[in-house]
């Protein structure tokens, strides 16, 4: 009988952060937007380009949307959205 191929877990800290997982007042830097097609063009759109700095302001009572801001507006996006965009902390 076949057996499964092993999964071996990535550490977490290895793992890209994504913009839904920072924390108010928090800022980073856009490393990519994931996905293809109408959604990861509306992304970049919004301004969140690659080099972007964004600092997550809040997050809605029901803890979605995310309100954030970019290029000196405020955003507010869907979770699922804000996990498409990888970031990288900002120094």
């Amino acid at each position: 009988m076949p057996t499964e191929p092993e999964i071996i877990p990535t550490h977490p800290a290895t793992r890209p952060r994504t913009l839904d997982q920072l924390t108010p007042g928090e800022r980073g830097s856009v490393r990519r937007v994931r996905g293809s097609g109408a959604i990861h063009r509306r992304i970049l759109d919004m301004g969140l380009s690659r080099g972007t700095t964004v600092e997550m302001e809040c997050e809605a009572p029901l803890r979605d949307p995310i309100k954030i801001k970019v290029r000196g507006y405020a955003l507010s996006l869907r979770k699922s959205e804000a996990r498409m965009v990888e970031m990288e902390p900002v120094t």
